[in-house]
């Protein structure tokens, strides 16, 4: 089974300075049918503008991850972690027992654009971890690269969760094929262009559940590029 999450139907945040589109609840915008996926809680698309950014505030007992589609991020938190991050890097906190942090555009001309990700860990309480990798964007061309994963499978950034995510860039008519493990499932976002997933036409923006399907077969319609949680 597809359930399709459309771009149009998530919810918005603008302040000015940032226009947030989430798909799932979050802050003020609420609803009882979008609570997550699975252990998957919180895609936040977000455009912040040029100088501006989230002043320090808090988290706990949630996995984080930051990953730029466009510009560059300035990130640092009470654990001492920090960083700019820029596309072709994921960056990663652990809220654990709790952590203070700011995130801001680094530029103070041009927009940033990114996808703020967060995860349920399996457990609470965990000691809090900073973490930053540049992935291989020759291997994103041709199938499917692991960005985060339970215990760092494969070089991967450490999931406290099962989880993996992955992330690929298509061109029109490249193909990718992910398959599912009995009983997993999969959230598949569509972070920029247009694919076809299992048939079903997807545009940027846009997300979709995946359950009970041996496999998820891409194909594109343009130049896309998509992240793919395989979900517990």
């Amino acid at each position: 089974m597809i359930s399709e999450r459309k771009a149009k139907d998530r919810g918005r945040t603008d302040w000015g300075w940032l226009d947030s589109r989430h798909t799932f609840s979050f802050g003020e915008y609420f609803d009882q049918r979008q609570m997550g996926f699975r252990s998957l809680r919180v895609i936040n698309d977000d455009r912040v503008q040029a100088g501006a950014g989230f002043g320090t505030h808090g988290h706990r007992d949630m996995e984080i991850l930051s990953y730029v589609l466009e510009g560059a991020l300035e990130h640092k938190d009470s654990t001492g972690g920090g960083g700019v991050i820029r596309p072709g890097e994921i960056q990663f906190m652990r809220a654990g027992t709790g952590v203070t942090h700011s995130e801001h555009n680094a530029s103070k001309t041009e927009p940033v654009h990114f996808l703020q990700i967060w995860i349920v860990p399996d457990a609470r309480g965990l000691a809090p971890r900073y973490d930053q990798q540049t992935f291989d964007a020759k291997a994103a061309r041709e199938g499917f690269v692991r960005l985060a994963a339970q215990g760092g499978e494969g070089g991967a950034i450490e999931l406290h969760q099962d989880v993996a995510l992955w992330m690929t860039r298509l061109g029109a008519g490249d193909a990718r094929v992910h398959a599912l493990a009995p009983g997993r499932h999969a959230w598949l976002h569509v972070a920029r262009g247009s694919l076809a997933l299992n048939g079903h036409a997807l545009e940027e923006g846009d997300g979709a559940a995946v359950s009970g399907e041996p496999q998820l077969e891409l194909s594109g319609k343009g130049e896309a590029e998509a992240l793919l949680f395989d979900l517990g």
